[in-house]
């Protein structure tokens, strides 16, 4: 608990010292999840939007953001410390002006595992790849997302066990 409680005073003095004018990041996040045999996931993270659009139309657009995260997995004595990073690309529905637009998400990015096995699973490196889509809903000033996400290392090592994660996310957007 006492890893937790620094590194979450790390990240409030971070989103601090970023959130300004010329700031490095747009959002916050905070994520829980669980794979399907029940090994916990931890995420906080930090969110740079993409500041063009794509394929605007009458039904929707096409962005993105980049995130960086860090991650912790936990399952009864065993655990994994991580940090990621991925390029994710977002189809807004409904027209920019409305309050609220639903959406999907998918993207790749990498990932560095500070274990490589957990709960009998043999993930064989260190780096992985780190896959997700999702569905949420974005506010002016937060963002509700629950996903899929999958890591695995694309058996470039073998066993290449993976893990599947089901994850709920909110962000606060500066």
């Amino acid at each position: 608990m006492k890893k937790w409680v620094l590194v979450l005073s790390l990240y409030c003095f971070t989103i601090n010292a970023f959130a300004g004018d010329g700031r490095f990041f747009d959002e916050v996040t905070l994520g829980i999840g669980e794979s399907k045999d029940n090994i916990g996931i931890y995420r906080i993270g930090a969110r740079k939007n993409f500041e063009k659009t794509f394929f605007d139309s009458d039904y929707g657009w096409l962005s993105g953001y980049y995130e960086a995260s860090l991650n912790y997995w936990e399952r009864e004595s065993e655990e994994i410390y991580g940090i990621a990073f991925s390029p994710v690309f977002v189809y807004y529905f409904g027209d920019k002006s409305n309050s609220i637009h639903p959406y999907i998400e998918g993207g790749i990015g990498g990932a560095c595992l500070s274990d490589t096995e957990i709960q009998n699973r043999d993930m064989s490196s260190h780096l992985q790849f780190e896959d997700r889509a999702g569905v949420g809903i974005r506010t002016k000033s937060f963002d509700f997302n629950f996903r899929y996400m999958h890591y695995s290392n694309a058996e470039i090592v073998e066993p290449n066990d993976g893990i599947d994660i089901f994850m709920f996310t909110l962000s606060y957007i500066f």
